[in-house]
């Protein structure tokens, strides 16, 4: 009778041996099945998914591509129009209108990702005190983001966009007066990125809730007991154990300002005199106004590239975030 304890029969028959007094146990057979057809049916199941994603997506920024290198209308086909190579581009980036949008666009992201973080981060930590009517406050905190942009921006023009509307009556009572937030350049600048700041927070205030949430408050706890103030638990407890969060808000937030059209075409279309030309706007002029495909791709794909990049720095910080 064998006296082998289960460890060493275990270890056996992961080596291949049979048991004592028996010689090298008998190898396990092999499926005959072969290995790649599970990985081929998964692959046949997944194909018209697959077909389906390339035609919606990377159909379409091929066909914008190409157009970028062509003289067309959004009218003409690709095969018809003329190829002027890098025409587009250069013209692009030769116009004041173009770099106008530019300094638009980063101003406003700018305003937009620190604004609304600041913003969101700040009712995110205002909320998980116990104040009374949390949730119905939390629940009013996220109108902006609910409520569609159509209708918050047409609400901001009654609010201010003439001098016989309610905020402008309101600041010329305490003396500010003639005051034209939507003629105005300066005026209307700040006034869409105020409004970004204001239908954008919500979202920012749920990603930091969110993060907050996993914070341990024994660590806030055991600050107090060393004699941390606010301002130094906020600075070496909170923000580092929201830092990945925080980056992942900022990635999202960007995308957002960037590609962001209909908060500003419908505060502002753009105006007054450019002002609040976006490169987002300036493609739709570029496309739908003056008819010109060639220049309004040549903006997108060079939005496209800056955004990538932005977004490869953010992605690094993320992953620091994640290592430390």
């Amino acid at each position: 009778m064998s006296t082998d304890t289960l460890p060493d029969r275990l270890e056996r028959a992961r080596r291949g041996v049979g048991v004592a007094g028996q010689g090298p146990g008998t190898p396990r057979s092999r499926s005959t099945t072969p290995l790649g057809r599970a990985g081929l049916t998964l692959v046949l199941f997944a194909l018209p998914s697959l077909i389906l994603l390339v035609l919606l997506n990377l159909f379409p920024v091929i066909y914008a591509f190409v157009q970028s290198f062509q003289n067309g209308t959004p009218s003409t086909v690709p095969t018809e129009a003329p190829f002027v190579g890098l025409s587009n581009y250069t013209t692009v980036l030769t116009s004041p209108e173009f770099w106008g949008a530019v300094g638009f666009t980063v101003a406003f992201t700018i305003v937009g990702v620190f604004g609304s973080w600041a913003v969101g981060l700040a009712l995110a930590l205002l909320l998980r005190t116990k104040i009374p009517g949390n949730t119905v406050f939390k629940v009013l905190l996220l109108l902006p983001w609910i409520v569609p942009v159509v209708v918050s921006a047409t609400s901001w023009n009654w609010l201010v966009a003439t001098p016989q509307s309610p905020v402008p009556i309101l600041l010329g009572a305490i003396g500010l007066q003639n005051l034209n937030f939507l003629g105005d350049p300066l005026l209307a600048q700040i006034t869409v990125c105020v409004f970004k700041v204001w239908i954008s927070f919500p979202f920012m205030m749920m990603m930091m809730s969110s993060a907050l949430a996993s914070v341990d408050t024994n660590v806030y706890e055991a600050g107090k007991m060393d004699g941390a103030t606010s301002w130094q638990m906020f600075r070496g407890i909170t923000l580092p154990m929201v830092a990945r969060t925080t980056y992942i808000s900022w990635v999202l937030m960007t995308i957002f300002c960037v590609n962001d059209f209909p908060t500003i075409f419908l505060l502002t279309q753009g105006g007054p005199v450019n002002a609040t030309t976006s490169l987002i706007v300036l493609a739709y002029q570029y496309a739908f106004q003056n008819l010109q495909t060639g220049p309004a791709t040549a903006v997108a794909f060079m939005m496209t590239a800056v955004l990538v990049i932005i977004s490869t720095v953010l992605y690094q910080r993320i992953k620091k975030a994640d290592i430390e």
